[in-house]
């Protein structure tokens, strides 16, 4: 089965990819979208979330395949800039690691990279704490703890609400896993796109430390941190996550609102 697109813009443009978080869905990205209209703009639902739920299963290595497929089918050139948070910018390394020849330039934020060793004690942890999850996971109140998680603003609850409604409980241990296991994969140091490895001041501890990971393997790489926003912060600040966006997919600083990741 094919997953969702949504494609906005000039189709004879240069060609952008929203890749979103997890158990989130491509209305992450209405905001880059509406900013964007002179690019080519492509928005996927990834598979088990949104309107490609039905999509079985999640994994990033087949969603980076996917992907991978709607460049070569879906762009003038063969390339597109690709742009994404959490587990779509894990999809955005996969991606790198693997075909860097068909990315013009990479936005992820929020990425990690670092895990911890799968032992028998860890594995059985996260199997209690899904098992504990599973059945309170489409409760208001938990719907509503993580948005704050994630710094989603208040207004966003209906489809933040839809988008935890469509992930099924199989599915979030399925994506969950992917997210939370997800590693640094061989093949980087032969990047040579441009990479802007980002966090949100908010973020937590793990991400900053993954955005070092990624800034020592990723040759043409740059790291800002982008000031009083958490994870999800193109839902918190998009004007200014646009404006990044558009400067370094142009080749133009980003110094100037943002502050440098020093490793």
């Amino acid at each position: 089965m094919d997953i969702y697109l949504k494609e906005t813009g000039s189709k004879n443009s240069e060609t952008v990819i929203f890749l979103h978080g997890g158990a989130m869905a491509g209305w992450m990205w209405d905001e880059q979208i509406k900013a964007l209209t002179d690019y080519h703009c492509i928005v996927p639902d990834l598979p088990e979330h949104g309107q490609s739920s039905d999509v079985k299963p999640f994994s990033i290595t087949d969603s980076a395949e996917m992907i991978i497929d709607i460049i070569q089918d879906f762009t003038d050139n063969g390339k597109a800039h690709l742009v994404g948070i959490s587990l779509g910018a894990q999809i955005i390394v996969k991606i790198l690691s693997t075909s860097p020849e068909l990315v013009d330039h990479a936005l992820i934020s929020g990425t990690l990279v670092r895990t911890i060793p799968h032992t028998e004690v860890l594995l059985k942890l996260f199997d209690y704490a899904i098992k504990a999850y599973k059945p309170v996971k489409d409760t208001e109140f938990f719907i509503k703890a993580n948005m704050r998680t994630y710094n989603v603003p208040k207004n966003l609850f209906d489809k933040f609400k839809e988008s935890t409604l469509l992930v099924k409980n199989d599915a979030l241990e399925r994506i969950l896993k992917e997210n939370m296991f997800f590693k640094l994969p061989a093949g980087l140091e032969k990047v040579e796109a441009p990479v802007l490895v980002m966090t949100g001041e908010k973020d937590y501890k793990i991400i900053k430390e993954s955005a070092n990971d990624l800034l020592k393997a990723l040759p043409l790489s740059q790291g800002y941190m982008a000031l009083k926003v958490g994870h999800a912060w193109n839902l918190e600040n998009p004007k200014l996550f646009n404006w990044v966006l558009r400067n370094w997919i142009n080749n133009r600083p980003v110094t100037d609102a943002l502050l440098p990741i020093k490793y």
